[in-house]
C-alpha cells in the first residue's frame, strides 16, 4: 500500500503535467474555430477595402473616363491603397492636415500686404475693372426667369449632361464638396478644385453657399439656339470660356495657380518673370516682325493656317511649332514665356477652343496681334481694339491682315508701342486679388439666383487643401503651394453699377 499511493500520486501528477502541456482537444477546436473565424474575418475587410478602392474616384482621374464630349488619352486606374488611405477626406481633413502652413514667401507676402493698410483699419472699397460687369450679363439668363431666381435643381440636374464634376460650398463658405463625373485632362480639376480652396481661404466667411455644375474641358456646350432666355432657362454650366452664341458661364482658369505640365508657374510669379524679361529688350531693339510659338496640333485649323504665314519677308511674320513633349524632355529650356518677348509684335492664336497664351502674350509689353478671336474668357471683355491689342482678321487674307499690322506699326512705333504698353497694364492690374475677387463677385451673383438650399449629393467628397496636396506629385505640390492664398488685408472690389 505504501508503494502504491506514492505511484498514484506520481501518476496523478504526471497527468497533470502532460495535461498542461497538450491541452483538452476541444480547446484545439475553439482556438481553430477562433482562427479561421478570424481569417474569414480578415479576408472580408480586405476585399470591401479592395471593393472600395477599386470605385475610389479622385481630382486626378482615377476610375474614371475621359469626358465622352472631348475625350483624351487617360490612364488612370485605380489608386494606390496607401494613397487612397492617407489622402482619404475623413484622415486629410483633420486639422492640422487640412491647412499646411504657406511657404515663407507666401507668409511674407501676407505680412507686407497686410502692413500697407492704413491704421485703423482696411482701406477704402476699390471699384471693380469694367469688365466685372460682365458677371451680370452672363447670369442674364437666370436673372430673368423664375422671378429672380432661375436657378433650379432640375436646370442643374440638366447640367450634368455636359459637367465634368458637381462642386458644393456649405457651411457658410467654409466646406467644399466635389462630385466627380468624368476625369479632366492633365491636373485641372486638381487646380481648379484648388482655386476655390484659396477662395475660401483668401475671403473666409463671405463665400456663400453654391451648387453648380462645372466642366474642366475648353469648348462650350449651352447653345443659345438650344436653349432660350425664357422661363426655365438653360442649364447653368460652369467652364473656362463661352462665346456669344452660348451661355456657359465663365470662370478664372486653372492655369492662374499654375501650369505644371507646360512649367509655367502661378500667375503671380509668372507674370512678374515676363515683365523682367521684356524689359530686358527695349522697344526699338526689338525684332521688328510678329511671333507665334505654340502647338498647332490640337485640331484648330486656325493655327494649321497660321504655319502658311512664316515668312519674315512676305508676311512679317515668324511661326514656331512647340512640341511640348520634347520641351518636357529637354527641361524647358526653350519654352520660357520671359525669353519671348524680343519681338515688337506678338500673335495670339486660338487653339481648339480660347487659349490660356493670351494673358502671356500681352504681358510681354508687345503689340498683341488678335486673330479674331471666337471664346472669351472672364477678363478678356477688358480688350479694346486698337487700345491695347490690335486686330487681324481671320480667313484666306490672314497672312495679309499680319503683315500690314507690323507694317502700321513700324511706320507708327510710338503708338505701337503704347498698344503694348496699354495691353501689358491691363494684365498688370489682373493681380491675383482681382482674380479672387472676381470669383467672388460670381458666385455672391449666382447664389442669390439658387431657388434651393445648397447640400452635397451623397456621392459628393469632402476636399481640403490637406487632400488636394496629399493628390498632388512633387511638382503639382510645389505649385499648388506657390499659389497659397492668405486672408485678405482690403474689401473686395465693388462691382460696376447696372
Amino acid at each position: 500500500m505504501g508503494g502504491y499511493v506514492p505511484a498514484a500520486e506520481g501518476g496523478a501528477g504526471g497527468g497533470r503535467g502532460r495535461g498542461a502541456r497538450y491541452p483538452p482537444l476541444s480547446a484545439l477546436v475553439v482556438s481553430a474555430i477562433a482562427a479561421f473565424s478570424a481569417v474569414i474575418v480578415l479576408a472580408v475587410i480586405h476585399s470591401a477595402y479592395d471593393d472600395a478602392l477599386s470605385r475610389t474616384r479622385t481630382l486626378l482621374g482615377h476610375n474614371l473616363e475621359p469626358t465622352p464630349w472631348h475625350p483624351f488619352p487617360h490612364d488612370k486606374g485605380r489608386p494606390s491603397a496607401r494613397a487612397a488611405l492617407r489622402c482619404a477626406p475623413s484622415i486629410a481633413c483633420l486639422p492640422p492636415l487640412s491647412r499646411p502652413r504657406p511657404p515663407p514667401e507666401a507668409a511674407n507676402n501676407a505680412s507686407s500686404s497686410s502692413s500697407s493698410a492704413p491704421p485703423g483699419g482696411k482701406p477704402p472699397p476699390r471699384q471693380c475693372p469694367a469688365y466685372f460687369a460682365a458677371i451680370r450679363r452672363d447670369l442674364a439668363p437666370w436673372r430673368r426667369a423664375g422671378g429672380g431666381k432661375g436657378v433650379t435643381r432640375a436646370l442643374l440636374d440638366a447640367a450634368r449632361q455636359r459637367a465634368s464634376m458637381r462642386v458644393t460650398i456649405t457651411g457658410g463658405g467654409r466646406r467644399l464638396h466635389v462630385d466627380l463625373y468624368y476625369a479632366c485632362v492633365q491636373s485641372r480639376a486638381l487646380f481648379t478644385v484648388w482655386s476655390l480652396l484659396q477662395l475660401m481661404r483668401r475671403h473666409p466667411g463671405r463665400v456663400p453657399d453654391v451648387d453648380l455644375m462645372f466642366d474642366c474641358m475648353d469648348r462650350p456646350a449651352v447653345n443659345r439656339t438650344e436653349h432660350g432666355a425664357g422661363d426655365p432657362a438653360s442649364p447653368p454650366l460652369f467652364r473656362y470660356c463661352t462665346t456669344r452664341d452660348h451661355f456657359d458661364i465663365p470662370f478664372p482658369d486653372w492655369s492662374f495657380w499654375g501650369w505644371p505640365e507646360t512649367n509655367i508657374e502661378p500667375w503671380s510669379r509668372e507674370f512678374k518673370s515676363i515683365k523682367a524679361g521684356a524689359k530686358a529688350t527695349k522697344w526699338a531693339d526689338r525684332v521688328p516682325t510678329a511671333y507665334w510659338k505654340g502647338n498647332p496640333d490640337v485640331a484648330s485649323p486656325l493655327r494649321l493656317a497660321l504655319l502658311g504665314c512664316n515668312d519674315t519677308n512676305l508676311w512679317r511674320a515668324e511661326i514656331m511649332r512647340q512640341n511640348w513633349t520634347d520641351e518636357a524632355n529637354a527641361g524647358y529650356q526653350h519654352s520660357k514665356l520671359s525669353t519671348q518677348c524680343t519681338h515688337r509684335y506678338k500673335i495670339y492664336a486660338e487653339g481648339f477652343a480660347w487659349s490660356v497664351s493670351l494673358k502671356y502674350i500681352l504681358s510681354c509689353g508687345s503689340m498683341a496681334l488678335l486673330i479674331e478671336p471666337q471664346y472669351e474668357d472672364f477678363f478678356s471683355r477688358g480688350l479694346d481694339p486698337r487700345v491695347n491689342h490690335w486686330p487681324v482678321s481671320r480667313g484666306p487674307g490672314m497672312c495679309d491682315s499680319i503683315r500690314d499690322a507690323v507694317d502700321w506699326g513700324n511706320a507708327n512705333p510710338a503708338e505701337a508701342e503704347r498698344v503694348g504698353r496699354r495691353g501689358q497694364r491691363l494684365m498688370q492690374d489682373l493681380r491675383m486679388a482681382a482674380v479672387y475677387d472676381y470669383m467672388l463677385h460670381l458666385l455672391t451673383e449666382y447664389a442669390a439666383l439658387m431657388d434651393f438650399r445648397p447640400a452635397p449629393p451623397p456621392t459628393a467628397q469632402e476636399a481640403c487643401e490637406g487632400s488636394v496636396l496629399c493628390l498632388a506629385d512633387d511638382k503639382q505640390r510645389r505649385f499648388l503651394e506657390a499659389s497659397a492664398a492668405e486672408p485678405a488685408a482690403e474689401e473686395p472690389c465693388v462691382l460696376p453699377p447696372e
